[in-house]
Parts: structure tokens; C-alpha cells; sequence
């Protein structure tokens, strides 16, 4: 049913990870509603989905430019990534 894919652990725990914080962002955004919104670092007014999307574009980026140069393994951009999530929703 589901051989479409390559499901491997590493591919479920992204999408897991992805979900769970989609459902984070929504359960504190049901809870708290519009009490997220600011002027960042960048001049853009953002909400928390904002962030969570930069944070996650820019995560996207930050992985294929480190294959692009480097390679394998990961760690390095793991470590940039998670500093960048980080910015984005403290200074972003």
C-alpha cells in the first residue's frame, strides 16, 4: 500500500517531526489566538506559521546547499539549521 515511497526511519521521523510541529503551532494558536504577531529583524510583520515557515524553508536550503558542498555527513547542517530555527522564532 504504501511502496509509492521510501519509507525509511530517517523519512518517517522528518514527517513526524513536521506534523508535530504543525499540530504544536496549531494547539498554541488555538489557545492563545493572535497573540503572536510582531515586527522582526527582517521589517515583516510574522506570526508564529510565518516563522515555522521560514524556519523550515530556510532549513531546506541550509541542507542542500551543505550536500551541494560538503556532502555527507549531516551533523554540520543540523547544528545550522537548528540555530537558524532558533533566530526565526526569537529575532524573526
Amino acid at each position: 500500500m504504501l511502496g509509492w515511497m521510501a519509507w525509511t526511519w530517517p523519512t518517517g521521523l522528518f514527517f513526524a517531526g513536521l506534523f508535530t510541529a504543525m499540530g504544536l503551532i496549531t494547539f498554541i494558536e488555538i489557545k492563545y489566538p493572535g497573540t503572536s504577531e510582531r515586527k522582526g529583524a527582517l521589517g515583516l510583520v510574522t506570526t508564529r506559521g510565518d516563522r515555522l515557515f521560514l524556519s523550515l524553508l530556510g532549513t531546506a536550503y541550509i541542507f542542500l546547499a551543505w550536500l551541494f558542498f560538503f556532502g555527507m555527513p549531516l551533523w554540520g547542517p543540523l547544528a545550522i539549521s537548528l540555530a537558524w530555527g532558533v533566530f526565526c522564532f526569537w529575532k524573526v
